[in-house]
């Protein structure tokens, strides 16, 4: 039975085309402060929904690397859109391959593509430094850290087959295609309505605080009354 789950996965992620790195060759690393995620909508053919990850202020997400001498040492995670983990709705029926059952593996691989995809258009902000030198292997490698991390923090329970798909996947030739996406950039800047709705969310935070950790890129105008968007998803470390 377990060789027959293993052959159907491996089908529905042969469709993101499979690559060959896997969380199990991979070191932990560690997590530390909070992730935050709004629902803003309705998402695509993939993951589960539209969403925002908000840098929890005081306590953003932060993810070290095990070995300081590689690129991305420390990685923390700016406000961004995300569908969690972009896994193929047919797959997500077996355990482990939720779009969030690693969630903060998926916001630190997700802010890598972002950072590369406006690094690419070139955006140059203090929001990437770090990360200029992230490749596209390195990124496969980090995600299989963040779940290795994930699992020694006793966040998730270990799931070999989940994790290795998942790696291999976004290791894969779609996935690698993504990485080097140009014009990107600027459809992953938040809107003025979802920003507001982020403010409105945290109303206990200093204006100059907002500014700072949820405003990059450039704000748009605040929106008065705007309702506070829906936090679906909170864990600490």
């Amino acid at each position: 039975m377990r060789a027959r789950l293993k052959g159907i996965i491996a089908s529905v992620l042969a469709l993101a085309g499979c690559g060959s790195i896997y969380y199990r060759d991979q070191p932990p690393g560690r997590f530390s402060g909070s992730l935050v995620v709004m629902w803003v909508g309705e998402g695509g053919p993939s993951g589960d929904g539209k969403f925002v990850f908000v840098p929890r202020p005081g306590a953003p997400l932060t993810f070290t690397r095990p070995n300081g001498n590689q690129p991305a040492t420390v990685i923390k995670p700016g406000i961004m859109y995300t569908d969690g983990g972009s896994v193929p709705r047919g797959a997500q029926i077996f355990k482990g391959l939720s779009p969030w059952g690693y969630a903060p593996a998926y916001m630190i691989h997700d802010w890598l593509f972002e950072a590369r995809h406006c690094l690419l258009d070139g955006e140059r902000n203090p929001r990437f430094d770090g990360l200029e030198d992230v490749t596209f292997e390195d990124s496969a490698k980090i995600l299989g850290e963040a779940i290795q991390a994930l699992i020694v923090q006793n966040k998730v329970d270990r799931n070999d087959l989940a994790g290795n798909a998942i790696t291999s996947a976004v290791s894969g030739a779609i996935a690698k295609k993504v990485w080097n996406e140009q014009g990107a950039c600027a459809r992953g800047h938040i809107s003025e309505e979802h920003r507001a709705e982020i403010d409105a969310a945290f109303p206990e935070v200093a204006p100059e605080e907002k500014d700072r950790v949820f405003r990059t890129p450039p704000a748009p105008p605040r929106i008065a009354g705007a309702r506070p968007g829906r936090i679906i998803s909170a864990i600490d470390f």
